[in-house]
């Protein structure tokens, strides 16, 4: 049985975060954040990321650690809700068979009531986990306390609320007090589980290993065993509950490029810091965000040993054929560390990536991480897509962009440029035209579903003092988003006007 909201948006809503007065946004495969500088779009997509984070890492139990997440199971099933032998049983035995015994198409299945019972209590476990949220969002900002997060001036606090009807989240940053969150599920409402999914498999195994195992008088372990099945199950719950936050997260920041040249050198500093830290206890060590430090590991990785390309490697060479008129390389040295370099075409010898243009150490870290990092399913979050291209490179990139939502992989992008826009807003209208007359368009092969778009402005306001956010629609008969760029070549184009009146009158 498939859960009838599985096809509607996430939505998020952000109030006096970072820059930001008041934010509501879709999660769509393809979501774009535009607007002036200092208005937040950076802040709100490492919120985004930092979510990802959290809820496709630490909702699983095991991530917590068996120490820490037991207490909280076991209070839950025995006290609010006491399950007998029986009732486990039957619970162990619908978990080993429910991954085998629905179609293969089904993308989710309801939980019978007796499972239902067992796994909502386990809900009010997330009040003991704001601490662990708040740990990540203020790791991805590189900040320790996460009051700083609160909009400036602001005394209310800030609040993040995740709706996946019925489903809905909120977490509290308060200054001076510690962060809560909540998640709230009516009683009447259905859950669901994904039972294809590799770790529903291995739950299914898990159950039937549990189920074999005779019970002694002393049954304590395998209760034990049951109750963190039923953990298991509710991490399950909760990740299909908030699809697509429970996928993983690529972050590529605005100064890639610059990491990419000088990720050897960081490291090494990092390290030999690090190493004489008890000697220099006056010196701080140096911090990086999280998105930062994870797109140096993600780099370093690049370097271990049989380390394959991913499924859609294709993506990476399109890139390559279509922009860069050459190849990314990635090659291990004898420690293991990665060296990248470029092969243009034609040529035999590579050429090491800080010898190279701006626009090929740009879209480097973009080919490596669709070759070797990326799932379908997964994130691309890209600040600033159009840094060092062409306006016409610009064009191209989007069109590959639009191949990589295709194929599966959702991306966000923060951006400053009217090209990318205006070649998203073809790609929109694209679809309105049949693939029958599709031929000898610019870009026919790339045509985007306008319900998988999301267009987001962020506007400085007064009052409050702060961005709003909201969403940009296509417009047709505007001819594309309507972001504000036109505002400014119209500003321009009178400044000129206003120039040339002059220049005659003072002949």
């Amino acid at each position: 049985m498939t859960t009838p909201t599985q096809t509607e948006p996430l939505q998020l809503s952000v109030s006096n975060f970072g820059p930001i007065a008041k934010a509501e946004i879709d999660l769509r495969p393809l979501t774009v954040f535009v607007g002036p500088s200092n208005t937040g779009k950076s802040y709100l997509a490492i919120l985004i990321y930092a979510l990802h984070r959290f809820f496709s890492r630490y909702v699983d139990v095991r991530d917590f650690g068996f120490e820490l997440m037991y207490p909280f199971l076991s209070r839950s099933v025995k006290e609010q809700q006491p399950v007998d032998v029986d009732s486990m049983r039957r619970f162990v035995d619908w978990l080993r068979d429910v991954s085998v015994q629905v179609e293969a198409e089904s993308s989710s299945v309801q939980l019978p009531d007796l499972i239902m019972s067992m796994v909502r209590p386990l809900f009010a476990i997330s009040n003991n986990l704001s601490e662990v949220i708040a740990e990540e969002v203020g790791r991805s900002f590189g900040i320790e306390d996460t009051a700083k997060l609160i909009r400036h001036g602001n005394r209310e606090g800030a609040k993040v609320t995740l709706c996946f009807k019925p489903f809905v989240y909120e977490l509290a940053l308060k200054k001076g007090k510690r962060e809560g969150a909540m998640i709230s599920i009516s009683e009447e409402i259905p859950l669901y589980i994904n039972p294809h999914t590799q770790r529903m498999q291995a739950v299914s195994f898990w159950a039937h290993e549990v189920l074999n195992t005779p019970i002694s008088e002393d049954d304590s372990r395998w209760r034990q065993n049951v109750e963190y099945l039923i953990g298991e199950l509710f991490s399950l719950v909760l990740s299909n509950a908030v699809s697509p936050l429970s996928n993983a997260a690529h972050y590529l920041p605005a100064d890639r490029t610059g990491v990419m040249h000088a990720h050897r050198v960081v490291i090494a500093s990092l390290i030999q810091r690090a190493s004489h830290a008890g000697l220099r206890r006056d010196t701080p060590l140096p911090a990086l965000s999280g998105v930062l430090a994870d797109f140096l590991e993600n780099l370093v990785g690049l370097g271990e040993p049989g380390r394959q390309y991913n499924n859609k490697g294709n993506l990476a060479t399109s890139l390559e054929r279509q922009i860069l008129k050459g190849q990314i390389h990635s090659k291990s040295s004898e420690t293991g560390y990665p060296m990248f370099s470029y092969q243009p075409q034609g040529w035999r010898e590579d050429v090491p990536l800080m010898n190279t243009s701006s626009m090929v150490s740009e879209l480097a870290p973009v080919v490596l991480y669709l070759r070797h990092i990326v799932q379908p399913g997964d994130v691309l979050i890209i600040e600033e897509p159009e840094s060092h291209l062409h306006p016409k490179m610009q064009v191209e990139f989007i069109r590959q962009l639009a191949a990589v939502v295709q194929s599966g992989i959702r991306v966000m992008l923060t951006t400053h440029s009217e090209w990318v826009l205006d070649e998203l807003a073809n790609l929109v209208h694209l679809w309105g035209l049949p693939k029958t007359r599709r031929k000898g368009v610019e870009g026919a092969n790339f045509a985007l579903n306008p319900e998988e778009v999301g267009v987001w402005l962020f506007e400085p306001k007064q009052r409050p003092r702060g961005s709003v956010v909201k969403e940009v629609p296509f417009d047709a008969e505007y001819g594309g988003f309507r972001s504000g760029f036109d505002e400014v070549a119209m500003g321009t184009y009178n400044d000129f006007a206003e120039i040339s009146n002059r220049i005659e009158g003072w002949k």
